[in-house]
């Protein structure tokens, strides 16, 4: 795979990407989805703005086998399950997307980098607007619910008030019914004072107040003690359940004429997509989960995910069928990026000098060799150089670098992550100066690496330190969406776990340095260097 050098270009400069799919939205829809598709060999970008619609509660419930997790522990694990298996998931925004000449889909990220994708899913879910009820949003998402499935037996034997504001706010009062002996009803409007509904609620022993609200109320510590009516009278509650207005989340693909509609229970918009396909009007975009279907819990959020994940890659496996190809789109990613100038100075990366100096000469495979400043460099030394990328553009530019000096430099065009990418030969030395080798969770990758070590030679990785560029999104812009996402990408203490397994292996070097002088960006500050020999 390809590497970036280290004396790479400002990052002020626009970053294109190439994906066989762009999800916009990483919650548990946008994630099942890109699940998916991962697994049948996909290339997926993920771009997510880090507003889940249930953020501001404590747990979530009714989920088989993620019962009482946290919202973020789920996501948590869930991006760790994608990022498993390479996909990337930015910390951004997606603040547009259009359609390009041959019909691809060109999104922009907040900050100018662009993603080039051949199908996109919308998986960016609803907004929830609360009854303009003064301290209601005070408790929303713990004292404030709207769902008694989602969290209604954390109130039960509580005193919950069903805040009503519209006809729908009377569908789910029965089950709180269920719940608790203590319920009142409090129409705030949207419903008749003489409605059959509420005479049935009547009948059923369930105390009916229809009258306007003056506020919600919070004790001195913060916690909800009730609500507070026009007259002045003071309804204490321990759970308030009210509806919400639902509103589909689609300004990022308004380029493309996305358009919402009524949901037939008139509080929500929706996305109009096909029930098994999630295939909306706009060809090549997909909707999945609750911007299409409002009603979902996040269980069945995820399954329609999974579901629009696997349409997906029917309809691109369908359309390369159709073409007799068989397409790489993390190899037409780098060829993207090496389509244009010069992305990196040429040089040799230093600290990959410091570590191969006074090592005798012998074959070398140089994996993710990019434009070739270590390549050219090892040949310089006398190595017998085999340069290694994913990019024939990148393994072009190496050949007339080579050519230019003199120099023999053999080129593989290789995929790490291929059966036999290096086609079984050993070599002394092996060396990868910031290889962007996509993850697998049966490391496949860090396995071809360490198998193309012969007996007696070494391994020399050199890689971005994972603590600055982990710290790094914390203190950037959160309109600066990132390009990469380094979590998605064999990181260096797999390789030392791997080795770790082998016994015929030993670890002679591992550092965390300042990078070597010359590099342009801030946000690395640090490498990671690992020496390691196999035993003869």
């Amino acid at each position: 795979m390809s590497a970036a050098h280290h004396h790479s270009r400002p990052p002020s400069s626009v970053i294109e990407r190439h994906a066989d799919v762009a999800v916009v939205g990483g919650s548990a829809a946008g994630l099942a989805a890109t699940l998916q598709l991962s697994r049948q060999r996909r290339s997926v970008i993920v771009i997510d703005s880090g507003e889940p619609r249930n953020a501001p509660a404590g747990a979530m419930h009714s989920y088989l086998g993620h019962e009482g997790r946290s919202p973020a522990d789920f996501l948590r694990v869930a991006r760790e399950e994608v990022r498993s298996y390479g996909a990337e998931v930015l910390t951004g925004r997606a603040i547009g997307v259009t359609r390009e000449e041959g019909g691809g889909l060109r999104v922009e990220l907040a900050g100018g980098h662009i993603v080039h994708a051949r199908r996109l899913v919308a998986a960016t879910g609803l907004s929830d607007e609360l009854p303009a009820i003064p301290g209601l949003a005070d408790h929303w998402g713990g004292a404030v619910i709207h769902c008694p499935f989602c969290h209604g037996y954390e109130a039960r034997d509580q005193r919950i008030v069903a805040l009503v504001t519209s006809p729908e706010g009377l569908h789910p009062i029965p089950l709180l019914r269920q719940l608790t002996r203590h319920l009142t009803v409090l129409v705030h409007e949207g419903v008749a004072a003489d409605a059959p509904q509420l005479q049935t609620l009547r009948d059923a022993g369930i105390p009916v107040i229809v009258a306007r609200i003056e506020a919600v109320v919070s004790t001195g510590a913060g916690a909800l003690r009730g609500i507070r009516l026009e007259d002045g009278t003071d309804l204490e509650a321990d759970t308030i359940l009210v509806g919400t207005r639902l509103d589909a989340r689609v300004a990022p693909f308004a380029g493309l004429g996305l358009t919402v509609r009524d949901h037939p229970s008139g509080a929500a918009t929706v996305v109009e997509a096909d029930p098994m396909t999630g295939a909306t009007g706009v060809p090549g975009v997909y909707a999945a989960g609750t911007i299409a279907e409002p009603m979902l819990q996040v269980l069945p959020t995820a399954a329609a995910g999974s579901r629009v994940g696997s349409m997906i890659s029917f309809d691109l496996a369908q359309e390369d069928l159709g073409a007799a190809a068989r397409p790489s789109a993390h190899a037409a990613d780098w060829d993207g990026r090496y389509r244009h100038d010069l992305q990196w100075s040429g040089n040799p990366n230093g600290s990959l000098v410091a570590e191969v100096a006074g090592m005798t000469p012998g074959s070398v495979l140089d994996v993710g060799a990019g434009e070739g400043g270590d390549a050219i460099w090892l040949a310089e030394q006398g190595w017998q150089v085999t340069a290694s990328d994913i990019s024939a553009l990148a393994l072009e530019r190496i050949g007339a670098a080579a050519r230019d000096r003199g120099l023999a430099v053999g080129l593989l065009q290789a995929d790490a992550n291929a059966a036999d990418p290096f086609r079984g030969v050993r070599h002394d030395l092996v060396t990868a100066a910031y290889a962007s080798v996509p993850r697998t969770p049966d490391g496949r990758g860090v396995t071809n690496v360490l198998d193309a070590v012969a007996p007696g030679g070494r391994l020399v990785v050199i890689n971005h330190d994972p603590q600055d560029m982990s710290a790094a999104p914390a203190q950037a812009d959160p309109e600066q969406t990132r390009p990469f996402d380094h979590e998605a990408f064999v990181r260096t203490d797999e390789l030392v776990a791997a080795i770790a397994q082998r016994p015929d292996w030993v670890v002679e070097v591992r550092e965390r340095r300042q990078r070597p002088a010359g590099a342009v960006s801030t946000h690395h500050v640090h490498d990671v260097v690992l020496r390691a020999r196999r035993v003869a």
